[in-house]
């Protein structure tokens, strides 16, 4: 209909004033930090085509991204919805040093459906991502840049969730489980349903042991989830007993680098388990059901590109963290100074001057309706004694 073609799609969001300017400013800030860590910006396009866009990420970024013929050559395109294969194919094409790379990137993703940031289709991504190296160290590296990520943008409250995606995968790879055993395992060890992962592992027909194991996986969660694993999976392969040292290191490093950051551990976590290879982390705030902020270890996706290197990252949404942030002091109040219409050389050299100090300066325009308050003004430039002065409004 006529007056509906203001309507936005579902999940489709614009911002508008003040929270537009409020997002660029901390996309500067941002921008800023991760440039004094040694983080360098790019800006991957926002379609390409799709046998490169979805390479080693699994079936979920498949179903969340929008897709289209080229025009040009007939192949399948897709528009982004995630910008962390893109920042791997560059690592892995235009970069050929073999020392550590940093990437930072920001930039609207499209979502065929919401992923849970806040309900929206359309986030604005911002995350970085370091290649070539496979210690704690640099998943510890990208964590804290996480944290500083939701401090410079006023978050508060912030406790993080720990997994690792080793333990779940070395203990199907040890029970022997064929690929369609181990995804409806993985869907009910999502849902933390337990009498259906009882019921699935007895169809399974596997030894009481490793069943036991799996079952308890299920279980571990909170504080003390890493000394409960211990026990548990005292019989496991030596892949998932090396997760679990991981995750110990994890934890004593987080401790030191960020004592202050409640941590709870989930074994049973297995987000973005066909995308990630190690340990996986997320940030939630109270009142949030949702993770607000996201990472963890993808080791080798740049393989297909034809250079395999260690990767870790993290991202999140922008405009989520903007809306939920609990500033400690009240954002800066945008003011602005009225300039009438004239074409005097005096009043254009001062409101040049003006706007160099940083000031904003509004100029009227000849027959417009309202004045100097309407336009959200305190001061205005008068002509006194043959100069342009400031005056409050």
């Amino acid at each position: 209909m006529e007056n509906e073609r203001w309507i936005l799609p579902d999940g489709i969001d614009e911002v508008l004033p003040p929270e537009a300017g409020e997002i660029e400013r901390k996309r500067r800030e941002l921008l800023d930090l991760y440039s004094s860590w040694g983080y360098e910006f790019v800006i991957p396009p926002f379609v390409e085509f799709l046998d490169s866009l979805l390479t080693g990420t699994g079936s979920d970024l498949d179903l969340n991204t929008f897709k289209l013929t080229d025009q040009l050559t007939g192949r399948m395109m897709g528009v982004r919805a995630d910008i962390t294969p893109q920042a791997a194919r560059i690592d892995a094409h235009h970069n050929r040093s073999q020392s550590p790379t940093r990437i930072c990137y920001l930039g609207t993703v499209l979502h065929t459906r919401s992923d849970g940031f806040a309900g929206t289709r359309s986030p604005l991504q911002i995350g970085a991502e370091l290649y070539g190296h496979s210690g704690v160290e640099s998943d510890i590296e990208i964590l804290r840049l996480m944290m500083e990520t939701l401090k410079k943008t006023g978050v508060q409250d912030v406790y993080l969730d720990l997994g690792h995606v080793g333990i779940f995968k070395g203990l199907a790879e040890q029970t022997g489980l064929n690929k369609q055993q181990e995804t409806e395992l993985f869907n009910a060890l999502q849902r933390k349903a337990m009498p259906e992962i009882e019921a699935l592992l007895d169809s399974f027909s596997i030894a009481p042991q490793h069943a036991d194991m799996l079952a308890g996986l299920g279980e571990l969660s909170g504080n003390d989830a890493l000394l409960q694993a211990r026990d548990l999976l005292k019989d496991a392969s030596p892949p998932v007993r090396q997760a679990l040292d991981y995750l110990q290191k994890m934890a004593d490093l987080i401790a030191i680098w960020l004592p202050d950051v409640p941590v709870h551990f989930d074994l049973a976590e297995l987000r973005g388990y066909h995308f990630h290879t190690g340990v996986v982390f997320a940030a939630f705030v109270p009142g949030s059901g949702k993770e607000i902020a996201r990472g963890g270890r993808y080791d080798a996706i740049g393989r297909v590109f034809g250079r395999s290197r260690p990767a870790t990252g993290f991202s999140s949404d922008l405009k989520t963290l903007i809306r939920i942030a609990q500033p400690v002091e009240q954002g800066e109040v945008l003011t602005a100074i009225f300039a009438p219409w004239s074409d005097d050389a005096r009043l254009q050299q001062e409101v040049a001057r003006l706007r160099a100090d940083g000031r904003r300066v509004i100029c009227a325009l000849p027959g417009q309706h309202g004045e100097a308050k309407e336009m959200g003004c305190d001061q205005r430039l008068v002509l006194k004694a043959d100069q342009w002065q400031l005056i409050s409004v």
